[in-house]
């Protein structure tokens, strides 16, 4: 049966049901306010200590106390102090280290980094390249390390002039660690910096997981390892071309440091740490 009267009226929540909620709005600046109780109409300069300031259309300012009492487009509002935004974290480079804001490159130094294979130089530009470029600091393509000594003899190294040198499979017994140190042991030793990772190739230096794949896939030594990889997993390999989208498309998955091999990351710095030194 309904209820002619209504519901009981001395129910509880009864003097705010039918009242009107202000909405909080905050003091921005450049917000047009009018004062309800004196007509001050003004545009919002500055909010501090509990307080905004209101400009009028003649120049005029002066200062209200935050809360209730104004109307904007007509409207009752309350003003509240504007949030204060969040100091933006420092910007880190791909290689994980404090962004320099408005950096130039600097003039580059005499001292080199040579990196054995292309697709070496392009990982190195990558996640290195923001920090290389501050430091003038140039990445040379070294088409072999077997050529390293002729490069050394042709373009000697000194202390002014050092050469840092990255290199694939530095392993014992590899040809690679006794190309090495043979250079080491040369007249030019003194100057020069050899590193490497232990892996096969340069694509095994970005971590699976960045590719979403649970492990590199074993290649059998009868097999190019850059083509077995690509039939295990699955992409043409066909030819260099194959092998080159190949590349393009394992290089886009590595955005920062986190997706590379520890291997290659302290090898890197040490690097960067030995031709500025």
């Amino acid at each position: 049966m309904d209820d002619r009267y209504g519901s009981d009226v001395l129910a509880a929540g009864w003097r705010e049901r039918g009242r009107k909620t202000v909405p909080t709005v905050p003091a921005e600046r450049d917000l047009v306010v009018e004062v309800a109780g004196d007509g001050w109409v003004g545009a919002v300069t500055k909010v501090a200590s509990g307080t905004v300031e209101l400009e009028d259309r003649r120049g005029r300012r002066r200062l209200f106390p935050l809360g209730g009492g104004y109307l904007v487009d007509g409207e009752p509002v309350v003003l509240a102090a504007p949030a204060s935004a969040a100091p933006a974290a420092p910007r880190r480079t791909a290689s994980g280290s404090f962004a320099v804001a408005d950096a130039r490159a600097r003039v580059a130094r005499p001292s080199r980094i040579l990196v054995e294979g292309r697709h070496d130089a392009e990982l190195v530009e990558k996640v290195w390249g923001d920090d290389l470029r501050v430091e003038g600091v140039v990445v040379e393509f070294l088409q072999g390390v077997d050529l390293l000594a002729e490069l050394l003899e042709a373009e000697p190294p000194s202390a002014e002039r050092r050469y840092g040198v990255l290199v694939d499979h530095l392993v014992p017994g590899s040809k690679e660690t006794r190309i090495a140190e043979e250079v080491l042991r040369s007249r030019h030793g003194a100057h020069v910096r050899i590193v490497g990772h232990p892996y096969v190739d340069v694509w095994q230096c970005v971590r699976p997981q960045a590719l979403g794949i649970p492990r590199w896939p074993d290649v059998p030594r009868s097999v190019e390892w850059k083509v077995g990889v690509c039939r295990a997993l699955g992409w043409p390999a066909r030819d260099q071309t194959d092998i080159a989208r190949a590349w393009q498309h394992i290089l886009s998955k590595v955005t920062s440091y986190r997706d590379l091999e520890p291997a290659l990351l302290g090898r890197v710095e040490e690097l960067i740490d030995f031709v500025t030194a």
